[in-house]
């Protein structure tokens, strides 16, 4: 329910955004705002999608840290823990609570008393679902890296349709013909812009989501060791 809410919040935020930045554009003819002017409604989407792009490489930078994800103490707090002679439900409970590290940290200790090969398929299992939880809005920018040189092509082809549209039987227009040119070159500048940063910010994110899931994992199994007795 909280992420429905934060969800919504989010959404109402970037149309407030985008309004206001539609006004503020209309208001100023100097600088980017004559530029999104000369650039006309084809490059709306695409400031759209950056302001969604940069939301989320800003969202993503502060819930992939390896701090918050996969710290390095907790392993030994956990050892301590079952040194000391097991772990009671509330600490668990709260393990749960502490990372993505110690979800799958309390599927273990949950199953202290099975098997080993139980003990890994619920290490397996949560894991999966912290391996969800990371990559958590990367599909979405992605798909913008892709979509963005495409939606700047749309504004190349909608400034060269009014391009031609400048030439008539009679004569032809010299103002129509430079807005085409400039909807056309800026809608174009306007997608690699965008895609280029979203593209490097999708690599870098899943390449560290993968990095932060082999950590998690090799710290799984030498939990599953200490657990059976086979790591001291």
């Amino acid at each position: 329910m909280k992420k429905d809410w934060l969800s919504w919040i989010g959404l109402a935020l970037l149309f407030v955004t985008v309004f206001i930045s539609y006004k503020v554009v209309q208001s100023c003819e100097t600088g980017m705002c004559a530029i999104v002017k000369q650039a006309g409604w084809p490059i709306w989407p695409l400031i759209i999608a950056s302001v969604i792009a940069v939301a989320i490489i800003g969202e993503r930078a502060l819930a992939l840290r390896e701090s918050s994800v996969a710290p390095q103490n907790l392993l030994p707090e956990v050892q301590s823990w079952l040194a000391a002679g097991g772990v009671a439900k509330e600490t668990i409970a709260k393990l749960e609570q502490h990372s993505p590290l110690g979800k799958v940290f309390a599927s273990a200790l949950v199953n202290t008393a099975n098997s080993r090969e139980v003990t890994k398929e619920a290490i397996e299992e949560t894991g999966r679902a912290v391996a969800h939880s990371l990559e958590r809005y990367l599909s979405t920018l992605g798909t913008i890296a892709t979509v963005a040189p495409l939606l700047g092509l749309l504004g190349t082809v909608i400034g060269m349709v009014e391009l031609f549209g400048a030439f008539t039987n009679t004569g032809h227009d010299i103002a129509q013909f430079a807005r085409g040119i400039s909807v056309a070159l800026y809608n174009t500048a306007a997608g690699i812009i965008v895609a280029v940063p979203a593209m490097v910010a999708y690599r870098y994110y899943r390449s560290k989501v993968d990095d932060l899931l082999v950590g998690m994992e090799q710290q799984a199994i030498k939990l599953v060791e200490i657990i059976h007795g086979e790591r001291k």
